[in-house]
């Protein structure tokens, strides 16, 4: 399933991590396992924040995705599924044969 991951990481955490030249290595090694097909990096509520937008396979996916971000960043970690506008479309055009329409 295509999902959003939202990473926000906590400042003091990120900070240290940045200083010691481990940010990248920890976004990179989750990144190359769930090889997203597009990423962003910016601030949000004055955080370093991450979306990644990749298919979960299996909902057991879920602790190795998201602990090195837990226990390495201190970070806010959330899970959302999403689609694209073919997949909304499908869902609106079932949604209308079902509902009469």
């Amino acid at each position: 399933m295509r999902t959003l991951l939202k990473v926000q990481l906590d400042v003091v955490a990120g900070n240290k991590a940045a200083q010691e030249g481990r940010i990248g290595e920890i976004i990179g090694s989750v990144a190359e396992m769930i090889k997203p097909e597009a990423s962003y990096f910016l601030t949000e509520n004055g955080n370093r924040t991450a979306y990644f937008f990749f298919d979960l396979d299996d909902p057991s996916q879920i602790p190795q995705i998201a602990e090195p971000f837990f226990t390495e960043l201190n970070a806010e970690v959330q899970f959302t599924p999403v689609m694209n506008q073919e997949e909304l479309g499908r869902g609106l055009q079932a949604y209308l044969q079902r509902a009469g329409g």
